[in-house]
């Protein structure tokens, strides 16, 4: 069984309610990626005429046009209508991790009382995009993946204090790496095993064209530099720490530092929307909002487990998976992202002896 949870759009105006129709937004996109109408309204399944009506409606509503129509240029998107998708397309990078965080906890709930047979495997995880390609893989050989994101250190206390069967993290490789180990060493059990999942590069998210012109850790401390944070025990926070103190800058003194978000792609999507200059981050979720990177360090993304819970079939299927063809093909389209490593399981031990990529 797979839920999926979305969000939807309500204006409350006096006494009244209104709620945005899904198709429009839907249409709008269509449109903004250069569809014509009559092509548009295919894709949402509505007729030409229908189309029209609701573009119509909804600038009438909303108080001016959503679209442009103009002899050899076709339709375009107003600045309105440009709002509404960029605007959509934020939320939903913003709110999809908990959405599914919810939605997980949810199924849980509802396969007890319909007792489904699932197997089914619940981590607790530091963020990371190739998460959701991974469920999507378990589902199909019947295992079903229970998502819930936090800091990495929180996914460790979480799996030993029995609330999970694995938990997610993330170390950079080489000196940062070896910094920072020991902030997870004293939350591993010795007899634990590490699974590979992925390395991924992480570094500064900045707008298109880079305005500010911020090219390393000790630029986030220069005045008029927006910042934007992950929240405490999250993995990039204690990297940024640990850079920051290396550059010898003052938290302090960084504007922003106290804002914070719970995922790669909301700090991405702050930094899209003009909110911030730049974020500590994935370079896939920089890729994905349209902004310059400005890469930092690379690191690997480990799943934590008991050797009991990997001896078993759930386990045996995860890394199945991990070591699957499917799996590394879709890990590797995520920009800075490669999984060739995926499904090697480690003891805790190794990770002192991470290398940087050369």
């Amino acid at each position: 069984m797979k839920l999926v949870l979305s969000p939807r759009w309500r204006w409350i105006k006096a006494d009244r309610v209104v709620e945005l129709e899904p198709r429009l937004l839907t249409l709008l996109a269509a449109i903004g990626q250069g569809a014509s109408l009559r092509t548009a309204a295919a894709t949402v399944g509505v007729s030409y005429r229908h189309a029209w009506g609701m573009l119509g409606r909804w600038g009438e509503r909303l108080g001016a046009p959503l679209v442009t129509m103009a002899r050899g240029r076709g339709t375009r998107l107003t600045p309105l209508g440009q709002a509404l998708v960029e605007g959509d397309r934020v939320i939903r990078e913003r709110l999809t991790p908990l959405l599914e965080e919810a939605a997980g906890e949810l199924e849980q709930r509802l396969a007890t009382v319909l007792e489904t047979g699932d197997d089914r495997l619940h981590l607790c995880a530091s963020h990371d995009l190739v998460l959701g390609e991974l469920r999507t893989l378990l589902r199909r050989r019947g295992v079903s993946l229970v998502l819930r994101f936090c800091g990495g250190l929180e996914s460790l206390r979480r799996l030993r204090a029995g609330e999970c069967d694995l938990a997610g993290f993330h170390l950079p490789e080489g000196e940062l790496g070896r910094t920072l180990v020991r902030r997870y060493r004293h939350l591993l059990g010795r007899a634990w095993r590490l699974v590979t999942v992925v390395r991924r590069r992480q570094g500064l998210m900045t707008a298109p064209g880079n305005p500010k012109g911020i090219r390393e850790i000790a630029d986030l401390a220069r005045r008029g530099v927006r910042f934007v944070n992950r929240q405490p025990g999250s993995g990039t926070r204690l990297a940024l720490d640990a850079l920051l103190r290396q550059a010898g800058r003052d938290p302090a003194g960084i504007e922003g530092y106290e804002d914070e978000e719970y995922t790669h792609s909301a700090v991405a999507a702050l930094v899209a929307s003009g909110a911030a200059d730049v974020g500590l981050g994935l370079e896939a979720a920089a890729r994905r909002f349209g902004l310059d990177f400005v890469p930092l360090f690379w690191e690997r993304y480990f799943l934590v487990s008991p050797p009991c819970r990997l001896a078993e079939p759930v386990g045996q299927t995860l890394l199945a998976v991990l070591e699957s063809e499917a799996f590394r093909e879709r890990a590797a389209a995520l920009p800075g992202y490669a999984a060739e490593d995926a499904g090697m399981v480690l003891a805790p031990t190794a990770l002192a002896g991470l290398r940087s990529v050369r």
